[in-house]
């Protein structure tokens, strides 16, 4: 499948608005943009409640120009699968004709946690749909809790860093793994930084002709606490000390590394130390402590685990 060009990416319509009231620097209209610029076809937009939802949406008015529903937490793949299956049935009927494409979007609670028994479901039974997870690594819109997306070491307000206790405890779930698990036609990781990996991706992902989960790392600055102007940066270093690699899963079994992940893969760039990453995130701040040296350590090891299981796994 031939990468659409720069002239015709820029005939697409922008179907996300200005004037949303996403927070100043936040990625999440960016991810979106760059998604919905993944297919020339019609599309219906599903969103589960969070930051997304919240602030696209503010009754009376909405940001989208596309058919859209808002779900509650837990069932965004659910409801995006039904309307699929309804589309489905008309157009085995000739009541349809136009070739549509569906999306649901959500953050990581409502992928990671709340959410993801209805989008196992879908899924599992292959309905013609693709899932984005905006993953901010917690519950932002309700106040910066974590969620099993959250790294290590993060404080957060429901797991504060203190003298006893060096923010969350656990390591992250590894849900792209999960997906990647149900043998669906495909699986990746994204970054907001990446555009034209994010695209690229998300093209193939509308025309699989199947289930398809695109998890993407969305910097916050709110909950992780740097400035507005520094998003863009925070995504690049995601990628650049592995915390965040940049691969696709097709049928399960076929692992690839892109972008920047594939240039450390080559030995062409620097896979740059956790170090870097803790120390650009104020929600990190307190393991610069020396006391919390062996955390940053086990999570160095971590990043260091899964790297080179990747590697395996892509062959490399």
């Amino acid at each position: 499948m031939s990468a659409l060009t720069l002239k015709e990416l820029n005939k697409i319509p922008v179907r996300l608005a200005s004037g949303h009231r996403l927070c100043a620097g936040c990625s999440e209209s960016i991810i979106a943009k760059q998604i919905l610029l993944g297919t020339e076809k019609e599309v219906v937009v599903a969103c589960a409640t969070g930051c997304f939802e919240v602030s696209t949406t503010i009754f009376p008015y909405t940001s989208w120009k596309t058919p859209y529903i808002h779900t509650a937490f837990g069932n965004g793949a659910a409801t995006c699968a039904g309307v699929e299956a309804a589309y489905q049935s008309l157009k085995r009927k000739g009541k349809v004709n136009e070739d549509i494409r569906f999306v649901t979007f959500a953050g990581d609670g409502g992928t990671y946690d709340i959410g993801i028994q209805a989008l196992s479901g879908a899924m599992e039974r292959g309905h013609h749909m693709l899932f984005v997870c905006l993953n901010n690594e917690a519950y932002m819109n309700t106040g910066i809790q974590r969620s099993s997306a959250t790294g290590k070491g993060a404080s957060t307000t429901t797991s504060w860093a203190g003298s006893v206790v060096p923010g969350k405890k656990e390591f992250p779930k590894d849900l792209t793994m999960i997906m990647a698990a149900h043998r669906i036609p495909y699986v990746a990781q994204g970054a907001p930084h990446a555009w034209k990996d994010m695209v690229q991706k998300a093209q193939k992902a509308f025309e699989v002709g199947g289930p398809a989960f695109i998890n993407t790392i969305a910097p916050c600055p709110r909950g992780w606490r740097f400035a507005s102007d520094e998003t863009i940066a925070i995504s690049k270093l995601a990628v650049e000390t592995c915390v965040w690699p940049l691969y696709e899963v097709e049928n399960g079994t076929d692992y690839t590394l892109s972008a920047e992940s594939q240039r450390i893969a080559d030995g062409k760039a620097e896979k740059k130390p956790i170090t870097e990453w803790i120390n650009a995130q104020g929600r990190f701040s307190h393991l610069r402590d020396e006391k919390w040296a062996p955390v940053v350590e086990s999570m160095q090891a971590e990043v260091d685990k899964k790297w080179n299981s990747l590697l395996k796994l892509c062959k490399l």
